[in-house]
């Protein structure tokens, strides 16, 4: 699915089965939240801590709930998610074409 298909779907599953958004500043909490969690999972499957038991080691599960609520962000501020990303590509492009391959750190 491309990226605005997804806006689109999370747009329309709020509708249908969400009645509305949380508010933008209820999101962006729930969106730290999220982070969190993935973080917990990162620190103790690449990180030096361990699993304690019972607790979910899939981050693919926390991925994909940061990208939710990331996406509803968008649709509630109507960004457009292929634009801004496009736009950050080429921002990125000219600012760092050249600074990482010139990285002795990363060689």
């Amino acid at each position: 699915m491309t990226i605005k298909e997804a806006q689109e779907r999370v747009d329309e599953w709020i509708r249908t089965y969400g009645v509305r958004y949380f508010n933008e500043l209820t999101n962006m909490a729930i969106l730290t939240e999220e982070v969190g969690e993935l973080a917990r999972i990162m620190a103790r499957k690449y990180g030096e801590q361990s699993f304690k038991e019972g607790e979910n080691q899939d981050p693919a599960e926390e991925m994909a709930d940061v990208l939710w609520v990331l996406i509803c962000l968008a649709n509630q501020t109507g960004v457009d998610l292929t634009q801004a990303l496009e736009a950050s590509f080429e921002k990125k492009t000219l600012r760092d074409k050249n600074r990482h391959k010139n990285n002795t750190k990363l060689k």
